[in-house]
């Protein structure tokens, strides 16, 4: 087949089958994940990001190639997950604005905008490394670029171009010491060459195999293959939490504070490192991996509001993978720690993300004795101790923990995980211990925090009738809300809760809620406060459903 233009709809099958062939293979590019943390999950991350970008091509109903790369992009940009995803991104960000406003594209062009993309990566990319995707995507491009000039065949060029990729792929261990240690090539690198055999078999009108084992012997050198995680050491991550956030420009935010993206960037780099920054006209997105999350997204909300925000722990996730389940204690006292407390795998993961050093397990039917506390504080082996009891009935045991305690502690009284969530954002390490305790408690009282849980009995309450096994809605301790539908409960309670001046509202997901329950708040949200930002996170806590948090 030679194919001597290419449109929109033959690039929206080149997308459709480069997504669905990394979806076949993302697991096997998780094992390979080796830089720049061990966090194992480089080909999920491109996953995500490619089937975001493709769902936005199917959306386009003409030809125009332009419009179907634009779309991609975009798709790409909002979607992007991880180093990888959001450098993958910008290598389909520059090429869709080297086709700009083309209705068809000639193999010339189509090489020209694979430059062009590789230029708007490393740009993107504070510090770029060779021997990872960056490379793979350069050296193809560039392959492509030699050819184009004789190869009108687009068919043709875009072979030379994945066995351009292919042989980059080979060598990224020659350039990243670490690849070649234990016997693998960049992770990243070979998501970008699955993609492009997606792209290949699209032009020649072939299909791929459903799971790819001929692949693996060239990904691995495994005779006795270890993951790369086994020849880490979590004292090797110097900035501990993989930081995903975008902020959403707001006119009169930067009417009088412009936003430069590259002072943005050289801000941002003073906190971490792995930085990636990305702006279009309408939203900014970083990531970057920092030991104070909360630091970096303050930055951004200089400039609009904060939307799409993950946190990973990366040093949990470490010695989750090798089965190092008891981290050392360090040698040095650090200068500061938060100790809080909660219930639910996923609300401890929260906190964890967040910057906590310890999370005591305990909540409403579980409160922590003083010792519990106390043990916890000596645990977090810091000279300065911030405690967020997170329920008003610990509150007084964490005030006696810290007079038996060799430290300098402060106990901030959060009374509920939304407020202990807001005091955790605002810590800065560079304050004092009280100016933070003041800080802490002050975005903690800013905060209204929202459950709804069931009632184990019938009773009467500031004029409400209440049954036993019906839902309740509480709002900052009050009940508010009532009904035997779950739904119709969270209905009434944040009718009571947002106002037209809110802007966030946070959903932690209990342990007995269902994924169906989810979707139809999810909707009803949308649909309601059609303004208001949505985060939500599964908490996996006991007794309450829901747990909301509203600023």
């Amino acid at each position: 087949m030679t194919l001597r233009t290419l449109d929109g709809e033959m690039l929206a099958q080149m997308v459709a089958l480069g997504a669905h062939h990394l979806s076949n293979n993302a697991d096997k590019i998780d094992a390979l994940n080796v830089f720049p943390v061990p966090d194992g999950d480089t080909g999920t991350n491109m996953n995500l990001s490619m089937t975001s970008g493709s769902s936005e091509t199917k959306k386009v109903t003409g030809t125009n190639v332009s419009e179907v790369s634009g779309a991609f992009a975009k798709g790409l940009l909002m979607g992007a997950r991880g180093n990888s995803g959001v450098i993958l991104s910008q290598l389909f960000r520059g090429f869709s604005k080297g086709i700009d406003k083309k209705e068809i594209i000639t193999a010339k062009e189509f090489a020209d905008a694979l430059e062009n993309g590789v230029k708007t990566a490393y740009k993107a990319v504070m510090k770029p490394v060779e021997g990872t995707i960056l490379t793979v995507a350069k050296d193809a491009a560039n392959k492509a670029s030699e050819a184009a000039e004789s190869e009108a065949d687009i068919v043709k060029l875009m072979e030379i171009t994945l066995d351009a990729a292919k042989a980059s792929l080979k060598r990224t261990p020659d350039l990243l010491p670490v690849l070649k240690e234990v016997g693998v090539v960049d992770s990243g690198g070979q998501g970008l060459v699955t993609i492009y055999e997606g792209f290949t078999a699209a032009l020649k009108g072939e299909e791929l195999p459903e799971d790819d084992d001929v692949s693996m012997d060239e990904m691995v050198n495994a005779e006795h293959h270890k993951l790369a995680q086994d020849f880490m050491n979590t004292a090797d991550i110097e900035f501990g939490y993989c930081t995903e956030f975008m902020v959403k420009f707001e006119a009169d935010k930067t009417k009088d504070n412009p936003f430069d993206e590259q002072a943005f960037r050289e801000e941002l780099s003073e906190y971490g490192d792995s930085l990636l920054v990305v702006a279009d006209e309408e939203v900014v997105k970083v990531h970057i991996h920092a030991e104070y999350p909360g630091k970096t997204m303050t930055l951004g909300q200089k400039y609009g509001s904060l939307i799409n925000m993950k946190i990973e722990n990366m040093r949990e996730q470490h010695t989750a993978i090798v089965g190092d389940q008891k981290a050392e204690k360090p040698k040095q006292k650090a200068e500061y720690a938060v100790v809080t407390v909660g219930m639910g795998s996923g609300v401890k993961s929260l906190f964890e993300s967040l910057g906590a050093s310890v999370v005591i397990e305990g909540g409403q039917t579980m409160n922590p004795s003083t010792q519990d506390i106390a043990e916890a504080i000596q645990d977090a082996y810091a000279e300065n101790v911030i405690v967020l009891p997170n329920n008003k009935n610990i509150v007084m045991a964490a005030e006696q923990a810290g007079d038996l305690v060799d430290a300098n502690v402060a106990v901030v009284p959060t009374t509920s995980i939304p407020q202990g969530i807001g005091a955790m954002l605002a810590f800065h390490p560079e304050s004092t211990l009280e100016d933070n305790r003041k800080v802490m408690l002050e975005a903690s009282g800013d905060v209204k925090s929202g459950q709804i849980t069931y009632a184990v009995r019938d009773t009467q309450i500031e004029g409400m009738t209440i049954e036993k096994d019906h839902f309740m809605g509480i709002l900052d301790g009050n009940i508010k809300a009532t009904d035997q539908d779950k739904l119709e409960t969270v209905k009434q309670l944040l009718s009571e809760m947002i106002t037209d001046d809110d802007e966030i509202l946070t959903i932690i997901q209990g342990e007995d809620t269902t994924e169906k329950e989810m979707d139809e708040l999810t909707a009803y949200v949308e649909e309601t406060y059609s303004e208001i930002e949505v985060e939500s996170h599964k908490g996996n806590q006991p007794i309450y459903s829901f747990i909301f948090s509203v600023e």
